[in-house]
């Protein structure tokens, strides 16, 4: 399984990757705001964290992802827990 995280604290990056790790999953995480998200691949779920991406990220991501069989989940809260709820939710407990 991989995940790619869209925003979020930058300075949580570590712990976003680790806490996916522990669910036995692949990770990339997207704080900033790069040229494009050509990087993103083809990862089983894309998680936006909506109150820290900026709409030009945003609709890179979409334009990348579009067409694809991904599942996106977003969520207002950069935090640990809204990140663990969303990976339990599609991934089960780990």
């Amino acid at each position: 399984m991989s995940v790619v995280i869209v925003g979020g604290n930058e300075c949580m990056e570590r712990q976003y990757a680790d806490l996916c790790k522990s669910y036995s999953c692949k990770v990339k995480v997207f704080t900033k705001t790069s040229g494009s998200m050509k990087g993103v691949g083809n990862p089983n779920l894309v998680v936006i964290f909506t109150g820290t991406v900026s709409h030009k990220m945003l609709r890179s991501l979409e334009s990348e992802i579009k067409g694809r069989d991904i599942t996106v989940a977003r969520s207002r809260s950069g935090s640990m827990t809204a990140l663990r709820t969303i990976l339990e939710e599609n991934f089960g407990k780990s």
